[in-house]
């Protein structure tokens, strides 16, 4: 698992990921995360602005970006994905948040299946503030494709909608979540929110879930990963305040 970096321009601490984003990010000391929500989505330099005025209303600087939540048309494919993340990190370079190859913003990015924006969106976003809590996180989106492995080949179960299939996509991102949990050093019961990404029925899936993830914490979303061929994701966080604008 990747090490636990401290970025105190942000006030919190991130897990390394690959370059659109960090596998999640913790609070330092003295400060907690909160969580906005649009309360349409919101184009994405539409949505950058908006956001950059909202934490100088707060009195927080750029750097206090700690996540980010979009929604695409569709999924991409795995080029159009790699160009996409270009353009959204030159951004984040420019916020003094990507710095000497390391991205500390967690993400996740999901195509809906019905009400799809025209183009790519804010959804929500994360951020720090000054505060006593501690132990506030967020987990970044993941389906069952291990990162910087061989795309499509290595994709778990990859093809396999069956119930048997789907019952080893998700396993295989329930043991991530859980990982990059405790690299953070959280846990399943620290979570306010855990959200499920699937246009498939997992109906027969949720018990075993259940058995982990505290069923009063869960949300799912009719949504397909950000990627073809990617079939089930997820993502988590324990927050202090959410709020919609």
């Amino acid at each position: 698992m990747s090490a636990l970096i401290p970025f105190p321009d942000g006030g919190y601490a991130f897990l390394e990921g690959v370059f659109p984003y960090s596998q999640g990010v913790v609070a330092l000391p003295g400060h907690s995360i909160e969580r906005a929500s649009f309360s349409q989505p919101v184009p994405m330099a539409e949505g950058f602005r908006r956001i950059s005025k909202f934490l100088a209303l707060q009195s927080l600087p750029k750097t206090a970006l700690c996540a980010a939540e979009l929604r695409s048309p569709r999924p991409f494919s795995f080029e159009g994905f790699a160009a996409f993340n270009r353009q959204y990190v030159d951004v984040l370079e420019q916020w003094r948040l990507y710095r000497d190859g390391r991205n500390p913003v967690a993400r996740s990015n999901l195509a809906p299946e019905t009400g799809a924006p025209t183009e790519p969106c804010f959804h929500a976003f994360s951020y720090t503030v000054p505060a006593d809590r501690s132990r506030a996180f967020v987990v970044a989106g993941s389906g069952e494709w291990p990162e910087g492995s061989r795309f499509p080949e290595d994709i778990v179960a990859r093809g396999d909608l069956s119930p048997e299939g789907l019952k080893r996509k998700s396993a295989w991102v329930l043991d991530m979540m859980e990982s990059r949990m405790k690299a953070l050093g959280v846990a399943w019961k620290d979570a306010t929110a855990t959200q499920l990404y699937t246009v498939h029925d997992i109906h027969a899936l949720m018990p075993k879930i259940q058995k982990r993830v505290q069923p009063c914490t869960i949300t799912r979303h009719y949504c397909r990963p950000p990627i073809v061929d990617i079939e089930f994701e997820m993502d988590l966080r324990g927050v202090s305040l959410e709020r919609v604008l």
